[in-house]
């Protein structure tokens, strides 16, 4: 088994996301571990301490920008045979050189709490706040509207356009509940109905039954003639409202918020 340490000067997110998306091309396990906030030469010694306490082959990505620091744990590794890859070192020293330049080396500047920073955690509470129609009060204030069925992926699209610093609001599309009158007010390039396949939310309803043992997947949420009222339903208020559509059968979340973030003119970066 491999384990990869994902060390840092600062909270050791970006090595950690560059280790999970490496360890995610392999079918054997690979186990990731993140170390933030390796800033003296003691918390290196440490670090290798940690490292050589395990019992599975190990490797490091640093994101360590300190350069004696990243320097003293390249030199530690290298003496005791662990491979290890200085993921910014690199870049930060080609982008120095075309800028004849010399770089801050700043730790966690990329985290720096600043406007975007803030703007993201604004976001993400307007999203918790609004989530599937529990405040309609919210739609005059959202960058994005989403309207679409259930186990349409609305709530973690909404999250992940939180993320960007996109305030979206998802509406749940429900023939015995219907839609709010606010809805139609809305400016509809801001509005964007969810679609799936008939087949595929089926088997995700089904699915999602199956956690619950003691609900029987024969169930009205589940069934076939159910489902197609929905989709008739919801198409019907789609078109009342002039909405783009977004099929998301087999889409990732980020290809439907890429969809979404280019349709918007990517107007969050100046709001």
């Amino acid at each position: 088994m491999l384990t990869i340490y994902a060390i840092s000067d600062s909270i050791g997110e970006t090595a950690e996301q560059v280790a999970n998306a490496s360890a995610s091309q392999f079918k054997e396990e690979v186990d990731v571990k993140r170390i933030p906030y390796v800033k003296t030469l003691e918390d290196v010694n440490e670090v290798i301490k940690v490292i050589e306490s395990s019992e599975n082959t190990c490797m490091v990505v640093s994101t360590v920008i300190t350069v004696n620091v990243r320097e003293y744990l390249t030199q530690k590794c290298v003496e005791r045979n662990i491979n290890i890859i200085n993921v910014l070192g690199p870049i930060i020293n080609v982008a120095a050189n075309i800028l004849n330049t010399v770089p801050d080396y700043n730790p966690g500047a990329m985290w720096k709490t600043d406007e975007i920073y803030f703007k993201r955690i604004e976001a993400m509470e307007f999203a918790m706040q609004y989530d599937d129609s529990k405040d309609y009060r919210g739609l005059k204030n959202a960058d994005v509207v989403l309207l679409g069925l259930s186990r349409t992926s609305k709530t973690p699209l909404c999250m992940y356009l939180a993320n960007k610093g996109i305030k979206a609001i998802n509406i749940p599309l429900v023939p015995e509940v219907g839609v709010p009158d606010e809805l139609f007010e809305v400016d509809k390039k801001k509005v964007f109905g969810l679609t799936i396949d008939p087949l595929q939310l089926i088997e995700i309803r089904k699915r999602r039954l199956d956690k619950f043992h003691r609900i029987s997947s024969n169930i009205e949420y589940a069934s076939d003639a159910r489902i197609l009222e929905e989709f008739d339903f919801a198409d019907g208020i789609m078109r009342k409202v002039g909405c783009k559509k977004i099929d998301v059968t087999q889409r990732a979340i980020e290809d439907t918020a890429l969809i979404i973030i280019e349709a918007i003119g990517r107007n969050s970066r100046e709001n």
